[in-house]
Order: C-alpha cells, then structure tokens, then sequence
C-alpha cells in the first residue's frame, strides 16, 4: 500500500499519558534525525520538562507554548484564551509547511472541545499533510469528527492514580 498523505494519530480520553505519548514520539523521531515541531494549547509554563529539554534537542525539537501560565477555567475562558489558541493554531499552519516529520499539537482536543478553536478550522488544517509528516492530537474530549479523521487512536482511562492518594504533581514525572 502506497500512502500519499500523511498520517495523523490521536490521544484522548480521562486518564494520564496524551501528552508523555507524544512526546515519547518525539525522542523517537529526534534519534532518527527527523524534525518535531510541537505546539502546546492552554499550556504557558516555562517550567516544565518538555519546555525546558529544548536547548539540549535543539535544531530538531522546537516546542511553542500559546498558553498562560494560569491554569485556564475550563468552563469559562477568558478573551486571552480564545486570542492565543487562534495564534497557536495559525501558528501550527505555518509549522506544517516547513514538513516536519512530526507536528504536535498538544491539548488541541480540549482545546476544540471547550470552544477556543473551531472544529472546521482544525479540519482545514488537517487537509493537506505533507506524506512525510505525522501529525499528533493530544487531549481529553476528542470530537467525533476528529476521532473519524485520524489513523490511530488511543484512549486513555484512568483506573488508578497517585493524586487520589494525595500525592502532588512530580517534577520529572508529571511535569
């Protein structure tokens, strides 16, 4: 089988590892040479692991954060939230014509699902992937249309967690 477009693989559902599998997907790519472009929805820390590793990968990680540091209200954004997730998804349209290997757009799914980004407009993007490039969609409440789009799709369920427990966010592990 021949593919002619590129491939696009998706990871929703409520429990832990969206992300950590996109980005065990990136060291993959990186240590084969190949450029990863990710861009980060609703996310503004500058703390956190994947932000900072990016001087060590540099020329063939590129991470950009659109994003407060603030933890956003989910079911009550604020105008900023709407401006910088437009901002990061026209930004992602640009990143997809530079051919990565592979395009991250991590909590786009939430990001789609919570009204911050169109569905219609996320779809566009998806249109035209370069054959060479895999995107990835991280997040919970992956729309349906979505979910039909993609190649591969994972759901993440939780069925246990050290935060039920009390434990609080580690750094290294959580973030």
């Amino acid at each position: 089988m021949v593919i002619s477009v590129g491939f696009i693989h998706l990871y929703t559902g409520d429990g832990e590892g969206k992300s950590i599998t996109a980005f065990g997907l990136a060291l993959r790519s990186i240590g084969h040479g190949y450029k990863v472009i990710i861009v980060q929805f609703m996310k503004g820390r500058k703390d956190i692991g994947e932000y900072k590793i990016k001087r060590r990968l540099t020329p063939n990680y590129e991470i950009h954060q659109f994003g407060r540091k603030e933890f956003i209200d989910l079911k009550k954004p604020e105008p900023v939230d709407y401006e910088l997730a437009r901002r990061g998804l026209d930004f992602a349209k640009k990143a997809l014509k530079m051919k990565p290997r592979l395009l991250i757009l991590d909590e786009i799914n939430l990001a789609v699902s919570i009204g911050l980004i169109k569905l219609s407009d996320v779809l566009d993007l998806l249109r035209d992937i370069p054959e060479s490039t895999t995107i990835v969609l991280t997040g919970r409440n992956a729309p349906r249309e979505l979910i039909e789009r993609a190649d591969l799709v994972t759901e993440m369920r939780e069925i246990k967690h050290p935060w039920s427990m009390g434990v609080q966010a580690r750094r290294g592990i959580e973030y």
